[in-house]
């Protein structure tokens, strides 16, 4: 069964409320994360202006500026009605991440220095799809303006890069595998990372992307819901970081990557795409069972002193801690949008009894404590009309 969504009533549930907040209590809180990681102290911020009308997200953990982050940023303005920011980070991003030759044409460096120096010339899908949805969403909402500022066809231009790619003599590799309809890690790749998949997305695209593309996109949601199925454990509802097309966790490329066949850093996110998924476009069964063994997983099984570790997907506790503690208490508060059981609003109020992070790894928590805090005070929003 599947209920509907705030795509067909308009209605977004505020979990804040429900666990006992007062709503201006909530918008204020809101407002002031905002303004925390946007014009924070130097320890505090993420957001950096440049020149008159460019500006950019700093990954502080690393010290580079990602498609990730400034993709998330210019997400956070266009929920937030921040359009100076969001233009100066679009502007950043185009002018600087942009590939305009070679194979990745038409993609967006997924990494450049702060200075603009691009580091790679690969792309990182998951930026893409995220600069995507919210230059659609600033279409609807601002309305398009001249040259890169025509958000909607800056929008679904890209959308087609991402899955033709590759089709014409120019080289290269769509970001989606075309006959699965699977978002890939990289396009170099036939493996995904079950983070990258966002359902309520690819639901967007198969209304706004260009005409032709819309069965794709429509396609993509369906196949992204089965892969996520497939993907988080029967028990847990942990997943990996990358997993094979199959759900199952990858072993491929650890003497490049590293190891990732285990619930860490990236797969944080996937819980909480399955949450907007629900807000968004309706709950299946499949999204609350998961929903419902994640939050039993952690508040059951767990002890406090683990709930911070690094897992196998089947919930074995590994050696060491995580890189980002704060961005799994916001993901768990998340899933309480999944199910509300006993533990729900439990993880909601450790979420909001938990600070934003300070210090040099507070990139990818505070980003992540931001998406969570939108869409728990129901502020995570669909823009648009169902055609365009």
């Amino acid at each position: 069964m599947k209920g509907e969504g705030a795509f067909v009533t308009g209605s977004y549930p505020n979990l804040f409320v429900l666990a006992g907040y007062e709503e201006e209590k909530i918008r204020r809180r809101r407002d002031d994360i905002f303004q925390m990681l946007f014009y924070g102290s130097e320890d505090e911020r993420l957001y950096h202006p440049v020149g008159t009308d460019m500006g950019y997200i700093e990954d502080t953990g690393n010290l580079d500026v990602r498609t990730e982050g400034m993709s998330y940023g210019m997400m956070m303005c266009v929920q937030m009605d921040k359009k100076e920011e969001f233009d100066r980070l679009w502007k950043w991003a185009r002018t600087y991440m942009y590939l305009t030759e070679g194979e990745n044409a038409g993609y967006f460096a997924w990494s450049c220095r702060t200075d603009g120096t691009k580091n790679a010339y690969g792309a990182a899908p998951d930026g893409e799809e995220f600069f995507a949805m919210a230059l659609l969403f600033a279409s609807n909402r601002w309305g398009d303006g001249e040259g890169i500022f025509a958000y909607g066809e800056e929008a679904k231009r890209l959308l087609h890069t991402c899955i033709h790619k590759g089709e014409k003599r120019e080289g290269g590799r769509a970001m989606w595998d075309r006959e699965r309809k699977l978002i890939r890690f990289i396009a170099e790749v036939d493996f995904s990372d079950p983070s990258y998949h966002l359902p309520h997305f690819y639901e967007l695209f198969a209304r706004w992307a260009y005409e032709e593309d819309r069965p794709f996109w429509a396609q993509a949601a369906k196949e992204s819901r089965k892969y996520l199925q497939k993907a988080c454990h029967p028990v847990t509802g942990l997943c990996a970081e990358y997993a094979e097309f199959d759900g199952t966790p990858c072993t491929q490329g650890q003497e490049i990557w590293g190891r990732h066949d285990w619930y860490f850093s990236d797969a944080y996110r996937t819980i909480a795409n399955i949450a907007m998924d629900g807000v968004w476009f309706g709950k299946e069964d499949w999204a609350a069972a998961v929903g419902e063994r994640f939050l039993r997983f952690f508040c059951e099984i767990l002890t406090e002193k683990e709930q911070d570790g690094i897992f196998a997907i089947d919930g074995t506790v590994l050696e060491g801690k995580a890189l980002h503690p704060v961005a799994m208490t916001a993901v768990n508060a998340q899933a309480a949008l999944l199910v509300q059981n006993q533990y729900a609003l439990h993880c909601v109020r450790k979420f909001w009894n938990t600070p934003l992070r300070t210090g040099n790894r507070r990139y990818y928590d505070n980003c992540l404590y931001f998406f969570a805090f939108l869409a728990l005070s129901g502020s995570y929003r669909i823009y648009g009309d169902e055609e365009q």
